[in-house]
């Protein structure tokens, strides 16, 4: 807000679209829209658009964040054995 930008409060049960989605996650739409195919995310159809659960979307952002954490860690657990200048 300091910076001018907006903001947006949501309720934790409240559904968003696939484009409000991947704006969250910083991905694509055919991306989220993928993952929502795949099973990854759940979701439901109203008509032909997909709706996401916000507390969905959440954990699915915080799993991966962990997956992330925890194989940036094996990474550099590697590269320091293999002294590559990571201490």
């Amino acid at each position: 807000m300091a910076k001018g930008k907006s903001i947006a409060l949501l309720l934790s049960d409240s559904e968003i679209s696939t484009q409000q989605a991947a704006d969250i996650l910083n991905v694509s739409r055919p991306h989220i829209v993928k993952l929502l195919k795949n099973g990854i995310i759940p979701h439901r159809k109203v008509g032909t658009h997909r709706r996401i659960k916000l507390d969905d979307l959440l954990s699915y952002e915080d799993k991966l964040k962990k997956s992330t954490r925890k194989n940036l860690n094996v990474l550099t657990k590697e590269a320091q054995k293999l002294n590559l200048g990571y201490e």
